[in-house]
């Protein structure tokens, strides 16, 4: 029974959802070629595979293709992703995983490198 609890108070302690994995790094800040964690508003719906994410510091597009957005707008969310390292164009953030304000988490199987 010992062992039983002191497992369980182990796997608590050690286990992170991915969304706390990393921390939060505001819109603004997020820099093209890294991997970052960003919480905010979906402010619109732009195509069944992409939203805008806004926050106190500013807006960028994420795309979770080919997957359909799975949030509605004025929902807030955390994404976790990587940022477009295209010189040209907005900043976009392909998304690897949404967690949503109930906690639960959507991964987004296909990667973008």
């Amino acid at each position: 029974m010992k062992i039983l609890a002191t497992a369980a108070i182990l796997a608590v302690l050690f286990t992170t959802p991915p969304a706390m994995a990393n921390p939060i790094t505001p819109i603004a800040d997020a820099q093209r070629g890294t991997m970052v964690t960003v919480q905010g508003t979906v402010e619109r719906i732009t195509d069944e595979d992409e939203f805008r994410l806004a926050d106190a510091s500013g807006s960028i597009r994420i795309y979770v293709g080919p997957n359909w957005v799975p949030a509605d707008v004025g929902e807030t969310v955390i994404v976790n992703g990587f940022v477009d390292d295209d010189l040209i164009g907005p900043r976009e953030i392909y998304a690897r995983s949404l967690t949503r304000a109930d906690g639960s988490v959507v991964a987004f199987e296909r990667r973008y490198d």
